[in-house]
């Protein structure tokens, strides 16, 4: 009788050293019994293609993929989602069982999992979100809020062009702030989104203006590097509720590890432990 092969998935990127994925799927594997390994995998854009189709043959199922390769998949993969294709990055791939690489995006689920929750949950309906940033996270936490119900999203980025691509991209419920403006935007927004990478450990802190967060409003931070950055501690004071960046990323493996492994996931306080190892 031949024995079931394990299942294998994992992680790509480069540099992938700092990635905590690995934990957080180990975790699961192991808390719920099951067979399979997750394994992190530093491959070089030169080789992502060649990687991809060859590790279905070595009994992986599917992968993670992050920077620098979550634009490039779209390109590799077989089917790609309309998700994926709005958000122009896929970070779950799928090896079907008729050889087909199947792209997804599940950033933009595991950002609004992760505000529902908050404290009270999370209402999109309650009025615009503020958001900094402008880069591929920015794109995926927009698409989310839209399909959620926000009604208008304010956005300000180092660089307007780059704020106003996206205006272009995702239509009139955006509305663009200069970057020397972007505190304004919190006069109004009962959400506020950082997605820049200002604020993590060895970047440079995020100095837009926080007086004018209004009480009660939801803040989050997709940096979880400190786990409460300037931001959140400034949020709090302000009588705000906010949620850290950690939340995003436990919520966006969920859908990943159910296709994987057989069996969907909990995220929990244990969870949180062992991404935190």
């Amino acid at each position: 009788m031949t024995a079931e092969k394990i299942p294998l998935a994992g992680v790509i990127g480069t540099p992938i050293a700092h990635t905590k994925s690995p934990q957080i799927h180990r975790h699961w594997l192991t808390s719920m019994g099951l067979p399979g390994h997750y394994i992190p995998m530093d491959v070089a854009t030169d080789d992502l293609e060649t990687v991809l189709r060859t590790l279905p043959r070595a009994g992986f199922v599917g992968v993670n993929v992050t920077i620098p390769h979550k634009e490039r998949v779209l390109d590799i993969a077989d089917l790609v989602t309309d998700r994926a294709i709005l958000i122009g990055a896929a970070n779950t791939l799928i090896f079907r069982k008729d050889g087909k690489i199947h792209a997804d995006n599940t950033d933009g689920l595991g950002f609004v999992r992760n505000l529902e929750s908050a404290p009270g949950g999370w209402d999109p309906r309650a009025g615009p979100a503020a958001m900094f940033g402008a880069g591929g996270a920015a794109r995926a936490v927009i698409a989310a809020m839209l399909d959620a119900g926000v009604p208008e999203i304010l956005i300000s980025n180092r660089t307007r062009v780059r704020a106003e691509a996206l205006q272009s991209d995702f239509g009139k419920r955006l509305r663009v702030f200069d970057w020397v403006q972007a505190g304004n935007m919190l006069d109004y927004a009962a959400t506020v989104v950082n997605t820049t990478s200002l604020g993590m450990l060895g970047q440079p802190p995020l100095r837009v203006p926080l007086d004018g967060l209004q009480k009660g409003a939801l803040v989050t931070d997709l940096v979880y590097a400190p786990l409460k950055t300037k931001l959140l501690e400034v949020a709090e004071e302000a009588g705000c509720r906010t949620v850290d960046g950690l939340g995003m990323l436990l919520h966006q493996a969920v859908p990943g590890f159910e296709r994987w492994f057989g069996t969907r996931p909990t995220v929990d306080s244990a969870t949180r432990a062992a991404a935190l190892r």
